[in-house]
């Protein structure tokens, strides 16, 4: 624990009227010896000098600077002592306003200072609380393991053996390209962008495979993935019998199959000949078997989507109609769940299928001296990023038609298919004549289907909820591309989301640096996204442990192992340091130096709660996520969007660590109201946790319970849902919140 602490206070970086100095004094006189040096500094940024030398000259192991937000000037020097901030800017005297609503002029009103004094002696105590983290730091080892030999799978172990890492790639067939076998041509890769290119397999083939630095496994599958990142221990089954590897990382590359026919047989796939999908088209093309003259390139699914949903409705209905003694079948259950998914993969592989399908006509107009017709019809030509130019080009290629259409019915009329179409671009209805029509293939990631990794972890041999992300890997796609729930394996290429040939690149390259970060990390003993650099890991009480197993089965990245009597078996590098885990526990047994329980609960008990709730209104204590939450209100601060002055914030690594203690403690110590302000959860969440929200709402509904028996109405603990860009909206929320609380009138428990 920090026993000599320095407490700065940066001018430039507070205004607001406040009486800095008597701010610096309040310290001075409550906290006695504890902060040996309290000093008001006009500018901060300049002061580095001062502050080395204090902590040289008076042994200090922690410093609170006080006046912007961390967010804002968090640690600019790498101070050999434990660092905090107190937000005295953006979330004090910028975010104030009178209760009346009355503009603040003149000197800083009482409340204000009240409030900023409350927020410097959280600020102490915070740090009295912490301690320095131990290293948690593993040699490390400088091997990838690259599941998937595809395009994808063979970019990223080039990229890796460039790095001088080895690397161990792994593939199921018997050789390697994958998809990209049957596509001798490939969309641009590369500048002018303009038009098709061949994809020179055959060379990238090459280049790995004489390789030194990179053991290509064919025929061979994922055994066992054990141990954690930097340490990973590999078992993959090959021909000749398992083979073990020392692995540090892992790059999932493992690709995609198509959407099953079924989807589409009301579109005539599977049932008729005369109608294939864009991957079998891909491959009669590379075969030399495409003998159509007229062939329609289909973009528009409509029909296949309606009835997947029409007996998706049907197979509902019927189960809610169904008497209760009599629930659905499982398999009904399912059937309408894989309708639904297979819809969701048609339209997410729409890019793909665009640019394959214009690819595709494009070849097939030059692969015959003959006359040749293409036609693409679509409903939502998706192009993404720079291949537009080629689309530009494919445009005004001699040989194929484009237009917008409805594709409302596809027949066999005998020796040709007729395709009807409505709402041309042609300003006219028409049917279309054709030898073959070609459909979008659904690219569904081989996760969706298949246990690909083969984890020996407690929680299961597959990655979690994948549902969550309709079967692919990737599990944040905004915040953390090639992040799995796996901490060190990272998703590349179409089982992170469907993608044409260029973008693999890409993501394979991206998946790469995210493996080696995570190697060096664990070398460091630190964590990797979203809380990069912290070198905190969850500490455990085993004495005080009951084995209740919460703590290993909400940890949302499968951290932590158990033995057989249920105790937690911690694995410090596949760790994120969100504090799920002691969120989780009931006993508080888990702990990180520098975040814990009787830290936040100390920091809670240190606000002033006046007595008087009439004449000096309620106290609300908002425990706020660091990653979405608490960012939106700086940003509300600087824009002077103001809340309430009642409410006293303090960040948390997640919602998930929320434990129910601190809720306790708020309300002991006579909070009038709790709100948890955290990231959206459901099918779209935002959590940087993926789970986090999700299960603080949960523990929400069991803390309800527990008011309820105590008299305490529920009403006074809520949760609330914000995007970091809602900063407009967060003030409006709060003051709701609170607003709420004043017409519930005070805590019962308030002056006991």
């Amino acid at each position: 624990m920090a026993s000599k602490i320095g407490v700065y206070f940066d001018v430039q970086n507070i205004g607001g009227g406040l009486d800095v100095e008597a701010l610096a004094e309040q310290v001075r006189s409550k906290w006695s010896d504890l902060p040996p040096v309290v000093k008001v500094l006009p500018m901060l940024s300049v002061a580095e000098d001062e502050v080395r030398a204090d902590i040289e000259a008076n042994g200090l192991d922690g410093v609170l600077f006080c006046g912007a937000s961390p967010r804002d000037e968090a640690a600019p020097w790498q101070l050999p002592v434990q660092v905090e901030h107190v937000n005295l800017r953006e979330q004090c005297v910028l975010a104030y306003k009178n209760p009346d609503g009355s503009a603040v002029s003149g000197a800083a009103p009482a409340l204000l200072t009240q409030m900023a004094t409350d927020y410097v002696n959280m600020g102490v105590v915070k740090l009295q609380k912490s301690n320095m983290p131990e290293s948690a730091a593993i040699e490390g080892i400088k091997r990838i393991l690259v599941i998937g030999g595809g395009w994808t799978g063979l970019t990223a172990a080039q990229e890796a053996a460039k790095t001088g890492y080895e690397v161990i790639l792994v593939e199921k067939a018997d050789k390697l390209g994958g998809a990209v076998n049957n596509m001798p041509m490939g969309s641009p890769l590369q500048a002018p962008w303009e038009d098709r290119q061949p994809t020179n397999l055959a060379e990238k083939i090459a280049a790995v495979t004489g390789n030194s630095s990179i053991t290509v496994l064919l025929n061979s599958h994922m055994a066992k993935l054990e141990g954690q990142p930097g340490e990973f221990k590999a078992t993959v089954a090959t021909a000749n019998g398992e083979q073990t590897f020392d692995i540090g990382s892992v790059v999932l590359a493992t690709g995609w199959v198509p959407l099953a026919e079924k989807y589409l047989e009301s579109m005539g796939l599977g049932v008729n000949p005369k109608v294939v999908h864009a991957a079998q088209f891909a491959k009669m093309l590379g075969e030399g078997k495409v003998d159509a003259r007229r062939i329609a390139f289909v973009l528009d699914t409509t029909i296949a989507e309606e009835a997947l949903q029409k007996a998706a409705d049907e197979a509902a209905a019927a189960e809610a109609e169904a008497p209760a003694e009599a629930p659905a079948e499982e398999e009904e259950k399912g059937f309408v769940k894989e309708n639904l998914e297979s819809i969701k993969h048609l339209r997410y592989s729409n890019a793909v299928n665009s640019v394959g399908m214009l690819r595709m006509a494009n070849i097939i107009c030059d692969k015959t001296d003959d006359a040749v017709q293409a036609f693409v019809l679509y409903k939502d030509m998706t192009i993404p990023g720079i291949l537009e130019r080629f689309y530009k080009k494919m445009q005004d290629r001699l040989g194929l038609m484009m237009t917008k259409a409805d594709v409302t019915d596809i027949r066999d009329a005998g020796n040709h298919m007729v395709v009807s179409c409505k709402n041309t671009l042609l300003g006219m209805d028409f049917d279309l004549d054709v030898d073959l029509v070609v459909l979008p293939t659904g690219v569904v990631p081989t996760t969706a289907k298949d246990v690909v990794v083969e984890f020996d972890y407690r929680q299961g041999p597959d990655f979690p909820d994948l549902q969550l992300f309709d079967g692919f890997a990737d599990s944040n796609y905004i915040c953390f591309p090639y992040e799995t729930r796996r901490t060190g394996v990272y998703a590349a290429g179409c089982v992170r989301q469907p993608q044409t040939l260029d973008a693999c690149e890409e993501d394979a390259r991206g998946a790469v640096l995210k493996a080696i970060q995570c190697v060096e990390a664990a070398s460091h003993g630190v964590a990797v996204h979203p809380r990069s650099g912290d070198n905190s890991y969850p500490v455990f009480n085993f004495v005080r442990c009951t084995q209740c197993k919460r703590c290993t089965e909400e940890c949302p990245f499968g951290a932590l192992d158990d033995d057989e009597k249920g105790t937690p078996k911690p694995n410090p590098a596949r760790c994120r340091r969100c504090g799920t885990c002691f969120g989780a526990c009931p006993e508080r047994v888990i702990s990180f130096a520098n975040y814990n329980i009787d830290q936040i609960g100390s920091m809670i008990r240190e606000v002033v709660v006046p007595k008087d709730f009439k004449k000096e209104g309620p106290r609300i204590l908002i425990l706020a996520c660091e990653n979405d939450a608490y960012p939106a209100l700086d940003m509300a601060g600087m824009r002077r969007k103001a809340w309430s002055p009642y409410c006293r914030i303090i960040p948390v690594r997640c919602l998930g660590s929320v434990n129910a203690i601190w809720v306790s403690d708020a309300m002991s110590k006579g909070f009038d109201g709790v709100l948890l302000l955290g990231c959206k959860y459901g099918e779209d969440y935002q959590c940087h946790f993926i789970k986090g929200s999700e299960i603080c709402n949960r523990r929400k509904e069991n803390i309800a319970e527990t008011l309820n028996r105590l008299g305490v109405q529920p009403e006074r603990v809520d949760q609330l849902e914000v995007a970091i860009d809602e900063y407009d909206k967060v003030p409006d929320m709060i003051d709701e919140f609170v607003a709420r609380i004043v017409e519930l009138g005070p805590n019962p428990f308030k002056g006991m």
